[in-house]
């Protein structure tokens, strides 16, 4: 099938394109089709709402953020305990709701959308290939797979303004490790981690929240295993703790700011809470609004400093995960089935049988598989995505200076190759976290969504 690719002039009903079915693309959608948008969104798994973070099929992940805090809307901060509710979920608003669970409240509420008739709605199961500017707008084209596998003619389709919201890229490879069954690139790959043999020893590389999740999935259905868990730092994300409800609120300084000096600060209002019986996390928590100004005023070479100095410290207290995570891996720990260990993997040798043995920073360890859990690669310039690179090839997108992600204003809007606005080019979510750092979790998702739909339907 191929669409008039002649785009008429932006208005304030445009059609949208929006590449990318998971939180950021479905959210941006229902604010869109609230608008009165014509929406194609685009999502090769062909089915909207999941994208990684959500398409988790283990009940036992759950959200790290809680139910109160998790609504698709800035200005409805109720919706996802009313929509639970009306779902007979029983959903209280301190409690962290499955990650599948919530893939159903994304998908209900895009559906609700599209059929309230504001706006139209197609969901096109196609991988984007390419987008094309054509006269005042693009055209779309997507490849010769679908969501099915079934081969096609490529398609193209017209959209007076194109959304970026894919998501969180996979984790680089390993380079130095062999294509294998025992080599587990997916971490959210459940059904192939569990069918692991039952008294497996698995080396887990990373120590965030996914890692944990497939700590979680590995060990408490298989009482024989056994986890290794090895990072830089060897850290894992603090827990959340029950009934927190302090508020707490950071001066910031006028001026210039600088990662030390910031860092200095937050570590002194965390000693002072503490002298005066309130709990650290009701700090960081004060800090989540701010925390997008603060990273604003840095200059670049701020920016390069917490990353590579305070990133890791700050990650492990704002990202945090639920109570009981946090108690079942407590429990793997002291039965001796999960060690967590710093230093990274400092090697890596095949057996006589062809199975992996590694070398830690304790010597060397053999293990059944390696499963990566490293995190999102966010760097445009090492991606293989096909959308990706045409995109940086026609001079698009470029790469933020910290390669966190797309060069974006602070508002989502796209730079291109010669440092000017590509018009009603935008992104959401994780592509803006070098603008905007926190750009990652629905709270601050929710925000953006919200923001960019009302960029693209304003008359001109």
């Amino acid at each position: 099938m191929t669409t008039d690719a002649a785009s008429p002039a932006p208005t304030s009903t445009p059609t949208v394109a929006i590449i990318g079915g998971g939180a950021s693309g479905t959210l941006t959608a229902v604010n869109l089709l609230r608008r009165g948008a014509s929406v194609r969104l685009f999502e090769s798994r062909g089915e909207a709402g999941r994208g990684v973070a959500y398409s988790t099929t283990d009940e036992r992940h759950l959200l790290n953020v809680r139910a109160n805090n998790m609504s698709g809307f800035p200005d409805d901060r109720d919706d996802l305990l009313s929509w639970a509710a009306a779902a007979g979920i029983e959903l209280g608003p301190t409690d962290f709701l499955p990650r599948r669970d919530y893939s159903r409240y994304l998908c209900d509420r895009l559906a609700a959308a599209a059929e309230a008739g504001a706006g139209t709605l197609e969901t096109v199961g196609k991988t984007v290939v390419d987008v094309e500017p054509v006269g005042g707008g693009f055209t779309v084209v997507t490849g010769a797979d679908g969501a099915d596998g079934a081969a096609g003619p490529e398609e193209t389709y017209a959209a007076d303004a194109v959304v970026l919201a894919y998501g969180n890229p996979p984790p680089q490879p390993f380079a130095d490790l062999p294509e294998a069954p025992w080599n587990l690139s997916d971490p959210w790959d459940v059904d192939r981690i569990s069918a692991l043999p039952a008294d497996a020893t698995v080396l887990v590389v990373g120590s965030g929240l996914t890692a944990v999740d497939t700590t979680v999935t590995l060990l408490d259905e298989a009482p024989a295993r056994s986890v290794v868990m090895v990072s830089r730092h060897g850290l894992l994300p603090n827990p959340h703790v029950d009934d927190q409800f302090t508020s707490w609120v950071t001066p910031v300084p006028d001026g210039p700011l600088t990662a030390d000096g910031v860092v200095e600060l937050v570590r002194e209002q965390l000693e002072h809470a503490a002298e005066i019986g309130v709990d650290w996390r009701a700090v960081i928590d004060g800090l989540r609004g701010p925390t997008q100004s603060i990273w604003r005023r840095f200059p670049e070479s701020e920016r390069r400093r917490f990353r590579e100095v305070y990133a890791r410290e700050w990650e492990v207290r704002r990202h945090r995960m639920a109570p009981r995570i946090a108690a079942l891996l407590a429990a793997y720990q002291a039965e001796g089935r999960l060690e967590i260990l710093a230093g990274g993997v400092l090697g890596c040798r095949l057996d006589g049988v062809g199975q992996p043995v590694v070398t830690l920073a304790d010597g060397e360890r053999e293990v059944t598989a390696v499963i990566n859990c490293t995190g999102p690669s966010p760097d445009i310039t090492r991606t293989d995505n096909p959308l990706l690179l045409a995109l940086q090839k026609r001079g698009l997108i470029v790469p933020d200076p910290l390669r966190l992600g797309i060069d974006v204003t602070e508002d989502g809007r796209v730079r291109g190759a010669d440092g000017r606005i590509v018009r009603n080019l935008v992104t959401v979510g994780p592509p803006c976290k070098g603008a905007l750092y926190e750009a990652t979790a629905i709270p601050e998702i929710r925000v953006q969504a919200a923001a960019v739909a009302a960029l693209l339907t304003a008359a001109e």
